[in-house]
């Protein structure tokens, strides 16, 4: 299933999954320019899901920004290296690295803070790794559909969803014993879960609709809020879910309860947003202009344009010192920002083209996950 409508103005920044590159390379657009160049030559029903840069720059894409988390309570970092086949884990109190060998080409990891494990979504392998977060071993390997792409977790019914490329289904797999169904809700890319109603909204780049699936009948139901939607975010204090909307530069809000839809304007192709619950902040990571906008929830107003470096793709904030960590895929460099002056306080070098990044806000330990190796580097050494 791909989009036969894309926007003329971002036609040229896409790529598809349907060429047959290494796994490694062609997920949502990652290309070197001769392969880029010879996009031109495809029809536009063959564009992809996700908007890269143009065929100038040396390669890039923009892919799921959940290959990377941090577990607050045991102050682990779970860290997906693609190119290798494994995890990288670290105590972010001791320094403490080990590797933990999973799947072929994870992709994406997810964290069940009320059971400590973590889920990892092996692209290649069509398979997640379950890891015991206590003595980090892998528990099970359950089988899923073809190319599972992102996870989310609902902790209160210790349910794991996946999504997948071109398999037509979400998998929901049952945290407790490590089972696994399909359910026949369509493609889909993006997910994140509510846990208090128990619900799971499921993006697909192509579609101009947000399913709104109920766990407990699996009913889904579509809201419109425009194609080109990539990354999401759900605040739970007022039950509305932010969309980064690439095509429109805006981000979406879509209230949960009333499926009411209002848009912010942002910067150029918007491709992740991450929430500050303290300062009830929203940070918009606009890859095409190299800003972050910075949005108050109450007006749902842009407040602040910040400038990073060369086209952000993942952020994450620590809330306990009110920063907020970019990372510069081109840059090779992770961006940190003051969250109360909204200024840069400095730009931390990466590993080769970070596009992940996480943080132990109880200790201020950051680190950006990386392209290739190394696969995650320290970019923030505490406080």
């Amino acid at each position: 299933m791909v989009n036969n409508l894309v926007p003329s103005e971002i036609n040229h920044n896409m790529i598809s999954r349907v060429l047959l590159v290494p796994a490694n390379l062609y997920r949502c657009g990652m290309v070197f320019s001769a392969l880029a160049v010879s996009l031109f030559a495809f029809p536009p029903s063959l564009a992809a899901r996700g908007p890269v840069e143009d065929a100038r720059t040396p390669w890039g894409r923009l892919i799921t920004s959940a290959a990377i988390v941090c577990n607050p309570s045991t102050h682990k970092i779970y860290a997906a290296n693609e190119g290798a086949g494994s995890v990288t884990v670290i105590n972010a109190t001791t320094g403490a690295t080990q590797i933990v060998e999973v799947g072929r080409e994870p992709i994406a990891i997810a964290l069940n803070r009320a059971t400590n494990r973590i889920y990892v979504a092996n692209d290649g392998s069509a398979s997640v790794s379950v890891i015991d977060g206590a003595s980090d071993g892998i528990i099970a390997t359950i089988a899923t559909a073809p190319l599972p792409f992102m996870l989310a977790v609902d902790e209160a019914s210790n349910r794991v969803y996946v999504t997948h490329t071109y398999a037509g289904v979400v998998t929901a797999i049952d945290g407790a014993a490590n089972s696994a169904q399909e359910l026949k809700v369509g493609d889909a890319d993006g997910i994140v879960t509510d846990g208090g109603t128990h619900t799971v909204f499921l993006m697909t780049y192509e579609d101009p609709n947000i399913r709104i699936v109920d766990e407990a009948t699996g009913t889904a139901t579509r809201v419109a809020v425009g194609p080109h939607i990539w990354g999401m975010v759900f605040d739970e204090p007022t039950s509305t879910l932010f969309l980064a909307h690439t095509s429109a530069g805006e981000v979406v809000a879509l209230d949960e309860r009333t499926h009411a839809v209002s848009a912010i304007p942002v910067g150029r192709i918007p491709c992740a947003v991450a929430i500050n619950p303290v300062t009830r902040r929203l940070y918009a990571v606009n890859y095409g202009d190299e800003t972050l906008s910075v949005i108050d929830l109450q007006t749902k107003k842009v407040i602040a344009l910040v400038p990073v470096s060369k086209h952000p793709q993942g952020i994450a904030v620590d809330s306990t010192a009110n920063r907020i960590y970019v990372a510069n895929v081109h840059g090779d460099s992770v961006t940190v920002i003051d969250g109360e002056k909204n200024t840069v306080l400095g730009t931390r070098s990466a590993g080769k083209s970070p596009y992940a990044v996480t943080v132990d806000e109880a200790s201020g330990h950051a680190y950006a996950a990386n392209y290739s190796a190394p696969w995650v580097t320290q970019v923030a050494e505490g406080r």
